[in-house]
């Protein structure tokens, strides 16, 4: 049998508009009764211009009530390809839960009513796998403990539930062909192995393989291939996923760029803090030079000045024995 692929935002947002079909995901991926499901306005929408069509970006929350009759709150996304900004979503998205008051309900407590905070359980269907954690399904479960002792601490206080939440996350690439479990056997329908040949949007699948509890959910995929409003929205998620994914490639390429001009312009600043140096020690040569020329000029000033005195000394001299070639001239003449 073909099956619509439930990976694809607008086909997995038809499933959980079925609330039966919503109901028994949510229960087999928690692994227990759910009573009641009741769907919270969270949808968001894309709108593309110059279509016919709106492109949804699904974010599901939900209120669900256990057979104890306790109150929890359901938020399930799913995204199909890894991008940067993800994580921030994610946290962006589950913080706004926290604080959006309409996720809260109200109980009577001593003939007065009071406003309580459903814990909170993130559901992830990741179309890519995490980078070391290998399994399937990932459980992420709180639990406290006496930091002292390190023993476990029983029972649940209000104030821890209502601030800290648990997770599960389904790797799809990660999915068995072999499953192990009903959960398992379940989100084989999420299996991108059985993609057909020609349409990454229909999956190939053993309907007899399925027990009936999950025959409804399984027609139901089946049906979303006949329609075309799913099959063209489909269409467009591909075209806005390689949108996204030339974007990152662009992003890529231009972080490379600037990476590569930044070592450029790192070598040559270090090439000119070398040059600087090298002309620093010039001038500072050149500056001991025209000091060493002073100190010379000066030397050979103050030797002229020697001449000088010396030349001047000797003149003297020669005036001096000139002086007495007369007298010995004039003693030795005939009187």
């Amino acid at each position: 049998m073909q099956i619509a692929n439930p990976i694809y935002d607008v086909v997995f947002k038809h499933l959980l508009e079925d609330n039966d079909i919503a109901r028994l995901l949510v229960a087999t991926i928690l692994g227990k009764e759910v009573t009641e499901i009741s769907p919270l306005p969270q949808e968001k929408t894309i709108p593309i211009e110059q279509r016919r069509f709106t492109v949804y970006r699904l974010d599901y929350s939900a209120r669900i009530r256990g057979s104890d009759g306790g109150y929890e709150q359901v938020i399930i996304e799913i995204q199909k390809a890894k991008f940067p900004a993800d994580i921030m979503r994610f946290r962006r998205y589950l913080g706004n839960q926290y604080q959006r008051k309409e996720n809260t309900f109200t109980v009577r407590v001593d003939g007065k009513e009071q406003e309580k905070h459903p814990h909170i359980v993130a559901i992830y269907f990741l179309g890519y796998p995490l980078d070391r954690l290998q399994a399937p399904v990932i459980q992420v479960v709180r639990q406290c403990y006496d930091i002292t002792t390190g023993d476990r601490l029983a029972g649940s206080e209000e104030f821890i539930e209502s601030l800290t939440h648990d997770a599960f996350i389904i790797q799809i690439p990660a999915l068995r062909e072999e499953y192990k479990t009903e959960l398992e056997q379940l989100l084989s329908l999420f299996d991108q192995r059985r993609v057909t040949p020609n349409d990454e949007h229909i999956l190939e699948v053993d309907e007899a393989a399925y027990p009936e509890k999950y025959q409804p959910l399984v027609r139901l995929l089946h049906r979303a291939i006949s329609n075309e409003d799913i099959r063209d929205v489909m269409d467009v998620e591909d075209e806005i996923l390689r949108d996204f994914e030339n974007l990152e490639r662009h992003i890529d390429r231009q972080e490379e760029i600037i990476e590569k001009q930044g070592k450029e312009l790192g070598e040559k600043d270090k090439t000119l803090g070398e040059k600087d140096k090298a002309l620093g020690e010039k001038d500072k040569a050149l500056g001991e030079k025209d000091k060493t020329i002073e100190e010379q000029g000066k030397a050979l000033e103050e030797q002229e000045n020697v001449i000088g005195e010396k030349d001047k000394a000797l003149e003297e001299k020669d005036k001096a024995l000139e002086e007495l070639r007369g007298r010995l001239q004039r003693l030795q003449a005939p009187k």
